[in-house]
């Protein structure tokens, strides 16, 4: 199961007339114009994702700021996008991956294996001089079958102790893990036990993902092994995913902790660390 697809396979898939369905999932924090974003520019025969609709259900104190969306309205909204089983599928967005790999994991979660990661996102794609399109795109209506459950994930119930028996990585930049600035939730610093590893320090200056060797060794500095129990949080779930598809490019598997510092520093009675 590759994880990435670089631009020149896509091309070759489009102008070969192979069956893609093109996903652009462009969102970031602090952002709130996709959309427009997507309909001024975007890979053509691409259709466009909500992320706060469609990859997330409802906010709560409980839950955090991204729950998992659930599987039944998440297997409505990829039948709306066009996929039927057996597809390939490729998601990118404009800043690295960071919002697309949200649809890459739960799709895989669902059980999907042919799912991808256009490797550099739009920007590559314009950077190698092909075309874009404005608008919006739909697909026929697709007939795919998800499930659920393929991926591991950890419970707020299962974080205390992680780090006493796993590597527990924190995926927010290294401010936020040190309780120096928090923008958005409620406590600033992480959770004890934890280890700062960046998602944007799995990146080139390009914002491709590095070379798997680079990735695997960077993971091994911080303890990850073939055989460690490993799982990943960050602000609310969307950025762990990128990580954890790091991790999967290096040849290492993680968990995914949902809620992530939005849950638990929402909850009063949980310890939280400063400091590096």
């Amino acid at each position: 199961m590759e994880t990435l697809m670089d631009v020149q396979a896509l091309r070759n898939r489009m102008t070969s007339g192979q069956q893609t369905v093109l996903l652009d999932v462009r969102w970031a924090l602090g952002d709130p114009h996709g959309h427009e974003h997507y309909r001024s520019a975007h890979i053509p025969g691409a259709v466009y994702v909500d992320m706060e609709s469609q990859l997330c259900s409802t906010p709560t104190a409980a839950g955090g700021r991204h729950p998992l969306p659930d599987p039944v309205m998440l297997e409505e909204a990829a039948r709306q996008w066009g996929i039927n089983d057996g597809d390939v599928v490729v998601a990118y967005d404009d800043n690295g991956s960071l919002a697309a790999a949200r649809l890459w994991w739960l799709l895989r979660d669902a059980g999907m294996t042919t799912v991808h990661l256009l490797d550099g996102g739009l920007a590559a794609w314009k950077a190698a001089g092909h075309e874009t399109e404005r608008g919006v795109e739909q697909h026929c209506l697709g007939d795919v079958t998800l499930h659920h459950g393929k991926m591991p994930v950890l419970e707020l119930d299962d974080v205390a102790g992680f780090p006493r028996h796993g590597v527990l990585l924190d995926a927010r930049a290294s401010e936020r893990f040190r309780g120096e600035a928090e923008p958005i939730d409620p406590k600033a610093g992480h959770i004890p036990g934890a280890l700062s590893a960046p998602t944007m320090d799995n990146l080139t200056p390009q914002k491709t993902f590095l070379p798997s060797a680079e990735l695997r060794r960077r993971f091994a500095a911080l303890g990850v092994t073939d055989t460690a129990e490993v799982a990943v949080y960050c602000g609310s779930g969307i950025t762990a995913a990128h990580e954890i598809a790091a991790l999967d490019i290096a040849g290492f598997s993680a968990a995914l902790y949902p809620g992530s510092w939005s849950q638990w520093s929402g909850r009063a009675d949980l310890p939280v660390a400063t400091g590096p």
